[in-house]
């Protein structure tokens, strides 16, 4: 018990051992409750028999009577210990033997106090568990954002804003997965050790499978397997998948994230515009019962018809360079080099023409856009998935919804032809071998099962924790993740 060794936690190991010699269950196995914290303000005064239970982190005290206020992640009680009615042994007991921090159960029946706050006077109580360090007194304001990182439990605890966020994110995923189901889709799962990395441009993080006496890939995304369920008949389909890729940090990206993905056999990326909006509207209903929010100090209506832009006109508007004049990107990185675009020139050295585009697009058109935004017409060569064009094949049927300066959506008709996918799959796999790290690895297995015949599909992909990022206008990513990676002490 070294590591606990400090005064007040010496202060409360004595307590613990002494109701421990006194027979009190400290740990005890189980409370049966009848009411939530949070339901206990809807409760009518006089209800009795009422039982609850909670972490307490306030107590004030009075001369014959305690007010105590117990606590968990949805919502908090007061409670009123009074001498005269709980008996001098158990109000003594309490004021010995308890400290905030603690768990107590319960049972007695409510009131009002004069100050309007519902309020159950504890006719009995039971020790549920004894905290053996005190909680941090100063932990608001606290500058150090690894720390509060690395003990988020504590940060749940003594923050409304986390608690109210990481609820939201609870909350905003029920909700998605109540939609898609609403609309008929069916929730399925694919695999994360996967042998090669395709459905997104991204480096994988590697692993080994000890029977199998092979390397593995954790997936990027569940993309070309969710796609195979469509091969073997499934219509409508959707995952809320944990995706890993190991890419550098940043404010907008994770290591570790959870992706909801899904398909529907015979639409087009326009029908998923539809359905993706009426899901935006219906995240925000659901999850924060509105659905005009703030975002960068603009009151932001998202009923409001949305921008439509394609990518060419996006990175015309905000940099004087027309892509469709450089078709080969040597004369492309030139041309952003004349125009003096402040870009990490030595990371876009190695990069395919469609990675630098997006790198581009990225470092000077994205964080200007605030309201939601269709971006379509990407280059097919940032989109080695997506259906081409009919009318330009050197586009793709593809769109990208952007809000607060961050995509939040993915989406595409997809490419169901085995013989134009096996071509550019070749030219990812290219691509991969002269050093671009995020180019996509060739897939017989995937190619194979394209060719036993595919419907017309569109698809899209989104974070969970970019979406709540971008909804709740938070300034990291890592604060809409319970545990977010830190580094190891």
């Amino acid at each position: 018990m070294s590591n606990l060794s400090n005064e007040q936690t010496e202060r409360r190991l004595d307590k613990l051992n002494t109701l421990k010699s006194e027979g009190t269950p400290v740990y005890p196995e189980r409370f049966l409750t009848n009411v939530e914290l949070k339901e206990a303000a809807l409760m009518k005064d006089g209800a009795e028999g009422i039982r609850a239970a909670g972490r307490i982190t306030g107590i004030r005290s009075f001369s014959k009577l305690l007010f105590i206020t117990i606590s968990d992640i949805q919502g908090s009680l007061q409670l009123l210990l009074k001498k005269q009615e709980i008996g001098e042994g158990l109000f003594n007991k309490f004021e010995q033997f308890f400290d905030i921090g603690d768990f107590i159960g319960v049972e007695g029946k409510m009131y009002t106090t004069k100050t309007g706050e519902k309020t159950l006077r504890i006719e009995k109580y039971e020790f549920l568990g004894k905290a053996l360090r005190p909680l941090p007194e100063k932990w608001h304001g606290i500058s150090n954002i690894e720390l509060r990182y690395r003990q988020r439990y504590l940060d749940m605890l003594m923050t409304e804003e986390t608690q109210n966020r990481v609820l939201a994110r609870s909350q905003m995923v029920r909700s998605i997965r109540r939609f898609f189901e609403d609309q008929d889709f069916i929730e399925v799962e694919t695999p994360v050790l996967q042998h090669t990395s395709s459905g997104a441009l991204a480096k994988p993080f590697k692993t080994y499978h000890n029977a199998l006496d092979t390397e593995l890939n954790l997936r990027i995304a569940p993309e070309t397997y969710l796609k195979r369920l469509i091969v073997g008949g499934y219509t409508k389909i959707f995952e809320v998948a944990k995706c890993f890729r190991n890419e550098g940090v940043s404010p907008q990206h994770l290591q570790e994230f959870t992706m909801v993905e899904g398909y529907a056999a015979f639409w087009n990326y326009e029908d998923t515009m539809r359905l993706m909006r009426k899901m935006i509207l219906s995240v925000l209903q659901n999850t924060f019962n509105t659905t005009t929010i703030t975002l960068k100090g603009q009151s932001i209506d998202f009923t409001a018809e949305w921008d439509v832009i394609s990518f060419r006109e996006l990175i015309l508007k905000n940099t004087g360079i027309d892509i469709d004049l450089f078709p080969k990107v040597k004369d492309l990185l030139q041309e952003t080099k004349r125009r003096k675009i402040e870009l990490d020139y030595q990371e876009a050295d190695s990069m395919g023409r469609g990675n630098f585009i997006d790198f581009l697009y990225k470092k000077t058109c994205r964080r200007l856009i605030v309201k939601p935004t269709f971006l379509i017409q990407h280059p097919i060569d940032l989109s080695p998935l997506a259906r081409a064009n009919d009318e330009d094949p050197s586009l793709t049927d593809r769109f990208q919804l952007v809000v607060n300066g961050a995509e939040i959506i993915n989406a595409y008709s997809e490419l169901v032809d085995p013989l134009e996918q096996r071509k550019r799959l070749e030219v990812q796999a290219l691509l991969k071998s002269n050093g671009d790290a995020e180019a996509m690895e060739m897939d017989e297995d995937y190619l194979k099962a394209m060719e036993y015949g595919m419907p017309p599909i569109s698809g899209w992909g989104f974070g969970v924790e970019r979406l709540l990022m971008i909804l709740t206008d938070s300034e990291s990513i890592k604060d809409c993740v319970f545990f977010p990676l830190t580094k190891k002490l």
